[in-house]
């Protein structure tokens, strides 16, 4: 029987943008459906913005935002459609629901492209909007695994400058990528390898600390120290 994760433990503060980096099947997605209550852990606690996942479910599903690896929104609907169903889906109410659906419409550029079924539109809108929609009803935590994946490098800087104005508006952003550049735009991030937490910090301190000069090297030390069992 093989661990998802062992022995993984750490806290994070309010409007931090936190990283979690690692190979596929290192852990960082079992973590991040655990910690929005969506996979129960075996043993352990977690909570997530001072509720315990699994006996305040409820609350913590109310507070967090998550934007799931693979394409979530259904592509046969509008860009409109869309955004009122997950925010009737997430509580909202009608009143806030129109009003909030043409703020963003009007922030994503989106005004004519509301009537667009998803489907026909680039990987890069459909991943802003899929980003915009798990943050519409404000949670406090959003959780977005792999949201650059695909994309091309400007989508990328536009997808990071929101996660920028989401942290600003005060939600605490964890985010996984494979992409190393991007962890040098978390204010702190943990490396995982085999389920594992093999290091935390910011990213000047991880630079340091292994003697590094990016965090490519940094990522590709820790992989082979922990293939050797080091």
């Amino acid at each position: 029987m093989r661990l998802a994760l062992d022995d993984v433990s750490f806290s994070v503060g309010r409007s931090e943008v936190f990283g979690l980096i690692g190979p596929d099947g290192a852990g960082k997605t079992s973590l991040f459906r655990i910690m929005a209550s969506l996979l129960l852990p075996d043993e352990g606690s977690v909570t997530v913005d001072g509720y315990d996942v699994v006996r305040q479910m409820r609350s913590v599903r109310c507070r967090v935002g998550y934007m799931p690896g693979r394409f979530s929104l259904y592509e046969d609907l509008t860009v409109k459609e869309n955004i009122r169903l997950f925010a009737g889906i997430y509580g909202m109410k009608p009143h806030d629901i129109a009003k909030q659906t043409d703020e963003l419409l009007r922030r994503l550029r989106f005004e004519q492209h509301k009537d667009t079924v998803v489907s026909q539109l680039p990987l890069g809108w459909k991943q802003k909007l899929a980003f915009s929609v798990s943050i519409f009803h404000q949670p406090d935590i959003v959780f977005l695994d792999e949201p650059t994946g695909g994309v091309d490098p400007a989508t990328r800087r536009q997808f990071w400058e929101l996660i920028y104005d989401a942290a600003a508006q005060g939600i605490t952003v964890f985010v996984t990528t494979h992409y190393m550049d991007e962890a040098e735009y978390c204010d702190r991030i943990s490396i995982m390898v085999d389920g594992k937490i093999r290091a935390l910090g910011t990213p000047d301190e991880l630079k340091q600390q292994f003697g590094q000069p990016d965090m490519d090297h940094v990522f590709t030390l820790l992989a082979r120290q922990a293939k050797r069992g080091d």
